[in-house]
């Protein structure tokens, strides 16, 4: 509570002091040598980097190797009576190398939160002829015939991360991710009539480690893993998903790479009307992108 003297003298005291309290910190801020004030503070400039981004978009040339299994079973067959396993590259002459594109995308929610979003397309085709019998789904198909094939499949993932260690040169974090499968098999003996086709879709969850590392100006090195598996009845499903690059910062918002990933998916389904089989895939191989970032 303040008292306001009143006395002249006593008035002209407080007015006095009150000065002084606002000029003391004034002559503490300015420079002692010459009482000039200080410059102003400058925030520190953040160097762009994968820790930094806000949000990119990244473009990628992909060239794996494939080493796929399929077995499609009969959908009324007596039970322990099941299709054929085949190798999709050996036995029906399917590409063993793909070269394709991808897309990646990443936004940054918070300091620490991020959501990475990735799509990936495979799709092939091949007419050999077979070797063996091969029983697909509800159709037999015998050696000697000129079989049409296609597989495709789809992953549509989303990740989510947060960093639980990040400062200028590191950035560690982990969370959760959404992955979305879809695969599609065909084959036909166009001479016999004959085909057969078959669809399914399966969905899992995995825990996600991502690491990015600044170490330089313009090199960073970023890695992130993620792996899971479950079984459900007699339906079981594992997703492995490994990958590691090394990019060079040309501009603020502009990057080139280099990396290399690893896939794996397993899934047997045994209590679905659109497919019971095991579908079996391990994708491999080196990678070159782009990346736009802000």
């Amino acid at each position: 509570m303040l008292i306001w003297p009143t006395s002249s003298r006593g008035r002209g005291a407080l007015i006095a002091a009150l000065l002084a309290a606002q000029t003391v910190p004034a002559l503490a801020d300015r420079d002692p040598r010459n009482g000039a004030p200080p410059p102003p503070s400058r925030k520190k400039k953040e160097i762009p980097s994968p820790i930094t981004d806000r949000f990119y978009i990244e473009g990628i040339f992909y060239a794996p190797v494939l080493n796929t299994d399929l077995r499609v079973d009969p959908s009324h067959a007596a039970p322990g009576v099941t299709g054929t396993s085949v190798n999709v590259e050996r036995d029906l002459g399917q590409l063993h190398r793909l070269y394709q594109g991808r897309m990646e995308l990443m936004f940054r929610l918070r300091e620490r939160s991020k959501l990475r979003v990735d799509y990936e397309n495979v799709d092939r085709s091949a007419s050999k002829l077979l070797s063996r019998t091969i029983q697909f789904g509800n159709q037999t198909f015998f050696a000697n015939d000129q079989a049409d094939t296609a597989l495709a499949w789809r992953i549509f993932t989303l990740t989510y991360t947060y960093s639980v260690y990040r400062n200028d040169w590191l950035e560690i974090g982990t969370g959760l991710a959404a992955h979305l499968i879809e695969a599609q098999a065909h084959g036909a003996v166009v001479a016999l009539n004959e085909h057969q086709d078959v669809a399914a879709a399966a969905g899992f969850a995995t825990i996600p480690l991502d690491i990015a590392w600044r170490v330089s100006r313009r090199i960073a090195i970023t890695a992130r893993e993620q792996y899971f598996r479950v079984d459900i009845r007699q339906s079981t499903g594992l997703l492995s998903d490994a990958h590691a690059d090394v990019q060079y910062r040309w501009y603020p918002n502009f990057s080139l790479g280099a990396g290399y990933t690893y896939e794996r998916i397993d899934v047997q389904l045994q209590n679905l009307n659109s497919f019971r089989g095991v579908f079996s895939t391990e994708v491999k191989g080196p990678e070159a992108f782009f990346r736009v970032s802000f």
